[in-house]
């Protein structure tokens, strides 16, 4: 009304200026111009009002882009000619997340935010705007300097592989390499070694007077080689440009990821950069998404241990919880775990910080702490999913512990994990956060703890000379095993195996790794221990040996007297 008003104004000004007594000198020209703008300014708030309406019909929010700020690096995430094309532009980017704006929201166009979510890794936002926010945004595509367009996806042609392949057989061969290197040649024969010697994470740090590459194999990190300290900035600086890191920030940590494309697969990098008092510290962490699930034999689940998991994991309720250290493979097993549950007619969905590796007919979801997206609130969200199975990555505090006991008491069957040192352990865990020992009591099915070993190289491995205090310990940890294993082993003769080093194994005499388990079962003894709120890990630990378990050093005992691993090797993890 306000403004109509004003043109009212107007034209009784210009009717004023047309009376020749009027003491009002405005001219015709300036009414024209005013009415003009005026005109223009109802034109636009009835097409803001138009796209309020359609974002109200098709349930997306409106926003006015009038007087939005939009930066160059928002603009570029779509062409000109695509923006124009699809009524479309991205007028909100950073590195964790974008915004579009949309005349029409059509398929086509909720299929580029599904491909910018991918492409980007971030989290995406579609809003209804008008056209004259449109036309405002094209212009602004004006501005842009002339660039070529940046990828983040790193192509290693198979080529590329076969020669770092057949140049890398060793840690001590990859120094040999580097000499001669562009920046981006170093950083290719860097994820190519790593991928060739199966390194998990890629670690790139600065030192007094050097700087060094290093790879964690199966665990354990091993220095690779030295790399020229001249070109380690121009290095760090292409890893943060390929994972949408800030080039000019080098005094906070950071987070990327980029993706190496293959042939017939991809493999995910993700970034972690921190400042240290010699420069950045780079980490690369490789996942290959090719990658199959593992059964329960390949992940190290055998004899008893194997029985008791699968039939915990036939159960329609309840919890089964993995424990063990950072690095001891528990979301490898709940992984191995959920491919076998993987079927028709079976709804899953998991919660993860961060989701690794894409599976197959589950749902999946992503922690995001910084839009309060965590695991209890995710947790609540996912049961009003009405899944049959859930896997949630952790249980780190009373509210997740306590939403996700009251799943297991309402007919899901859940996994998850906790970080104690062993399966007894993470009852005492449990009650220290907080929870009602008669909730956790009935929720509980089975609680697993586990280790990472690392495995011999069938190659080379040797047999071992125990000493006296070693052939001591096995027969201590022998005599303390259930009756069942001790009688297995009873007229055996006793033999372990070393490692030695040779081309195979890249000279650290151990190749891949598999796992070292106990699985801690439910029973009325342990239950009444719970609900008595007089909980000792050793007098559970005790229960559950009584009743058959097998300890993780039991279990790893038996892996190296079956020529598995080696007795230095389940001690190391062990103790």
């Amino acid at each position: 009304m306000s403004d109509l008003s004003s043109i009212d104004d107007l034209l009784a000004k210009g009717k004023a200026a047309s009376d020749p007594v009027s003491s009002l000198t405005v001219s015709s020209g300036e009414v024209a111009e005013k009415f003009s703008k005026k005109m223009g300014q109802v034109q636009a708030l009835g097409k803001e009002e138009e796209a309020k309406r359609l974002a109200l019909k098709v349930g997306l929010p409106h926003l006015d882009l009038e007087k939005f700020p939009v930066s160059q690096e928002a603009l570029r995430q779509i062409d000109r000619e695509e923006a124009e094309r699809l009524k479309t532009v991205c007028f909100y980017a950073t590195q964790e997340e974008f915004r579009l704006g949309t005349v029409n929201p059509t398929d086509e166009v909720q299929q580029l935010m599904t491909d910018l979510v991918d492409r980007r890794h971030a989290d995406g936002g579609l809003y209804v705007i008008s056209e004259n926010s449109l036309q405002r945004i094209l212009k602004l595509y004006n501005t842009l300097p002339t660039i070529k367009p940046i990828t983040k996806d790193l192509e290693i042609k198979e080529t590329d592989l076969d020669k770092v392949k057949a140049d890398v057989t060793d840690l001590q061969s990859f120094q040999s390499l580097l000499v001669r290197r562009s920046v981006s040649d170093l950083l290719v024969l860097l994820i190519g070694a790593g991928l060739k010697m199966e390194a998990s994470d890629v670690h790139v740090e600065a030192e007094e007077g050097k700087i060094v590459a290093r790879f964690r194999l199966d665990g354990i990190l091993h220095d690779a080689a030295e790399l020229p300290k001249e070109e380690f900035r121009q290095l760090v600086s292409r890893i943060k440009l390929l994972s949408s890191l800030k080039i000019n920030i080098t005094d906070k940590p950071q987070d990327g990821r980029f993706t190496i494309k293959l042939a017939n697969a991809s493999i995910d990098v993700r970034v972690s950069t921190i400042p240290t008092i010699y420069g950045e510290s780079v980490v690369m962490r490789l996942l290959d998404q090719s990658r199959k699930g593992l059964s329960f034999e390949k992940i190290g689940l055998q004899g008893d241990a194997f029985e008791k998991l699968k039939a915990e994991i036939a159960r329609p309720n309840g919890m089964v919880i993995t424990t063990g250290p950072t690095g001891s493979g528990k979301t490898t097993t709940l992984y191995s775990i959920l491919e076998v549950l993987n079927k028709p007619g079976v709804k899953i969905i998991t919660l993860e910080d961060p989701v690794e590796y894409k599976m197959e007919g589950i749902n999946q979801s992503q922690i995001d702490h910084s839009r309060g997206y965590n695991f209890a609130s995710g947790l609540r969200s996912i049961l009003r999913q009405d899944p049959d199975i859930v896997m949630v990555g952790e249980i780190r505090d009373l509210e997740t512990a306590e939403v996700a006991i009251q799943a297991a008491l309402t007919g899901h069957l859940l996994f998850s994990t906790i970080h104690t040192n062993s399966a007894s352990g993470a009852i005492p865990r449990f009650l220290s956060m907080g929870v009602k020992p008669f909730l956790l009591a009935p929720a509980l099915n089975a609680i697993m703890g586990q280790r990472l070993v690392r495995l011999l190289c069938p190659e080379c491995k040797k047999e071992a000379q125990l000493s006296e205090t070693e052939q001591a310990q096995v027969e201590k940890i022998i005599s303390s095993m259930p009756e069942k294993e001790r009688g297995e082993l009873q007229g055996k003769k006793i033999t372990l195996y070393t490692n030695v080093g040779c081309e195979h194994c890249g000279g650290i005499g151990y190749k891949g790794r598999t796992g070292i388990y106990e699985i801690l079962r439910m029973n009325s003894e342990i239950e009444q221990i719970i609900l008595s709120g007089g909980v000792s890990e050793y007098e559970i630990e005790k229960i559950a040996v009584k009743n058959g378990m097998v300890t993780m050093v039991q279990d790893g005992l038996l892996k190296a007297l079956a020529g598995q691993t080696s007795l230095e090797e389940v001690l190391r993890v062990i103790d």
